[in-house]
């Protein structure tokens, strides 16, 4: 199983996220999607307001039969194909498309890590990722450790409000 985060800020969201998940079709099959929600721009200290832009965000859950190195350059190159401009880190984003988890698999690399680094604290990636696996555990040692997103979005006190909000967007496979 592969868990995709897809978020998108600038332009027309909602497009590059259905887009990103055409494109996404052949590498991943049994696609499921979660509910698009919309969620404030993760921003540094001192951020102008060209970067303040709310993001749509969403997951994807499917079979691949893709390496995580394989899959990681291929959500890339289909970033590009989207019409991704890179603007930097903290930049806006056309499409985002993050690897979330890969079943049970644990990886660190310089620049892949499995799951996701930043996954316990967003909760527009989680809420989503619950929905569309909600028998996935969390595969890392420490607290969460082979707790489902559920429980974890439980202990986190994760919840639509406090700027999560339903988009009442959706795309079906």
């Amino acid at each position: 199983m592969v868990i995709l985060g897809l978020g998108s800020n600038i332009g027309d969201r909602l497009a590059y996220l259905r887009a990103a998940t055409e494109k996404l079709a052949p590498i991943v099959k049994d696609m499921r999607f979660s509910m698009i929600v919309e969620s404030p721009a993760m921003l540094p200290a001192g951020a102008t307001a060209e970067h303040d832009h709310p993001y749509l965000n969403m997951a994807v859950a499917g079979t691949t039969h893709l390496t995580p190195r394989q899959l990681l350059i291929e959500v890339k190159a289909i970033e590009r194909e989207v019409g991704r401009i890179a603007r930097g880190f903290w930049g806006a984003r056309e499409i985002d498309i993050d690897i979330l988890a890969m079943g049970t698999l644990t990886l660190q690399e310089d620049d892949l890590i499995i799951p996701h680094a930043g996954l316990l604290k967003r909760s527009f990636a989680l809420i989503p990722l619950m929905q569309v696996a909600p028998d996935w555990r969390y595969p890392v040692a420490g607290e969460y450790h082979n707790q489902t997103a559920g429980q974890i979005v439980a202990a986190l006190e994760y919840r639509l409000g406090d700027g999560l909000t339903d988009s009442g967007f959706s795309l079906h496979g």
